[in-house]
């Protein structure tokens, strides 16, 4: 968390406010988010409704994943893949959420190139 933390803050010149988890113990880092002004917040134990909208981004993700696999005729092996390649999609696409700019260019600066999206099919078919 801490090599997170900062590299966000030397990549993307911004602080975090607040991080937000279901209790796992691997964020428990008082200390750590009390010095660095980091608001951390938890959801209560055993109710994944708090987490409805991660819930329903994963099953987005894993949804486009799906219909990438099965138009890409490709193997399983390569879910792994198809789902970096799917969260890449999601991520340079407009979204109303923020004013219709992607995820890619509020985080970047720069509206991304859609051009590199054939890359996908092409770097599978020298398997």
């Amino acid at each position: 968390m801490e090599n997170f933390v900062t590299f966000v803050q030397t990549q993307f010149e911004t602080t975090i406010k607040t991080i937000r988890s279901d209790n796992g113990t691997k964020f428990f880092m008082t200390n750590f988010f009390v010095n660095k002004g980091i608001v951390y917040q938890t959801s209560c134990v055993n109710t994944p409704q708090q987490n409805s909208i991660v819930e329903r981004k994963h099953c987005y993700i894993l949804n486009v994943a799906r219909a990438l696999m099965i138009q890409s005729h490709l193997s399983k092996i390569y879910w792994s893949y198809f789902v970096i390649h799917a969260t890449h999609i999601i991520n340079i696409l407009p979204t109303p959420v923020l004013n219709d700019f992607s995820s890619h260019e509020m985080l970047y600066k720069i509206v991304a190139d859609f051009n590199q999206l054939n890359m996908f099919v092409w770097v599978f078919m020298l398997f």
